[in-house]
């Protein structure tokens, strides 16, 4: 299995669309760590530094692993390399999973290299400051999309179907269900919006991740006294460890999902 995972992050590696999202994401990357920096030396906390690399990381690595993701899954079919795994010893499970763990080690590494040349230039602004919960959510997010984007791959005829999943889904959880709701908050009473702006969070895994980057790092505020009670609930140890099992399946249901679509086909 070992050599199916160096053999699928070499051929990763030398794809061009993987090339230039790597350059885009670096240069993105450290242009607005850099920027931020610029402008507010010194400052501590959540800051706009802090919401700048959220965002960019919220907005562009989801975008890049779907696509990026589920096209090396199309691809795979479509090439006809699919069926030539499929003569060797080598389950559906196995397939998906040597597929998840190098496209997930290639995107630590991307993720790494910006962040070093993050560091390294901004070393002579003053230098740029990074939690370990940062580190951590940006772990948590590369498992989760990795793990759609293999369904989102299993579910495409071809590359070309691959590219509109990918994008049709990265709209919808970043942009139409935020849209939705604030249409649908116009219209229902404030109770109400709560319900579903918690909703929204749980089913969203954009949301999902912003809401516990939030609460994890102590920057609850952010969030408005509404949802006191949900955070309070999620400082708890109970809600700790609701919280990993909730975050387990968004990295495993995925994946059983997918393996499941490709036993049926």
């Amino acid at each position: 299995m070992m050599k199916f995972i160096q053999l699928e992050m070499k051929q990763l590696i030398r794809s061009k669309w993987l090339q230039i999202v790597t350059l885009l994401f670096v240069v993105t990357f450290s242009s607005v760590l850099i920027i931020q920096q610029i402008a507010m030396p010194g400052a501590e906390g959540f800051t706009r530094q802090t919401a700048a690399m959220l965002n960019v990381l919220l907005f562009l690595l989801p975008l890049f692993l779907l696509t990026i993701g589920s096209m090396s899954l199309a691809a795979d079919r479509e090439s006809g390399w699919l069926n030539l795994l499929k003569t060797y010893p080598m389950s559906d499970g196995k397939y998906i999973s040597t597929k998840w763990i190098g496209l997930l080690n290639v995107f630590l590494l991307i993720t790494a290299l910006a962040i070093a040349i993050a560091y390294t230039i901004g070393s002579f602004f003053g230098g740029i400051a990074m939690d370990i919960p940062f580190v951590i959510f940006v772990f948590i997010l590369l498992l989760i999309f990795t793990s759609i984007s293999m369904l989102v791959g299993v579910l495409a005829k071809n590359r070309l179907h691959a590219l509109a999943l990918a994008l049709g889904v990265w709209s919808i959880i970043s942009l139409i269900l935020s849209y939705v709701l604030m249409a649908v908050g116009t219209m229902i009473p404030e109770h109400m919006l709560k319900f579903f702006i918690s909703l929204s969070i749980h089913i969203n895994p954009l949301e999902w991740l912003r809401f516990s980057y939030f609460v994890f790092t102590d920057q609850s505020a952010v969030l408005g006294p509404a949802f006191y009670e949900m955070v309070k609930f999620y400082d708890s140890p109970i809600g700790i460890a609701y919280y990993s099992l909730f975050s387990a399946l968004w990295v495993s249901g995925p994946l059983l999902l997918a393996t499941y679509v490709l036993k049926r086909r």
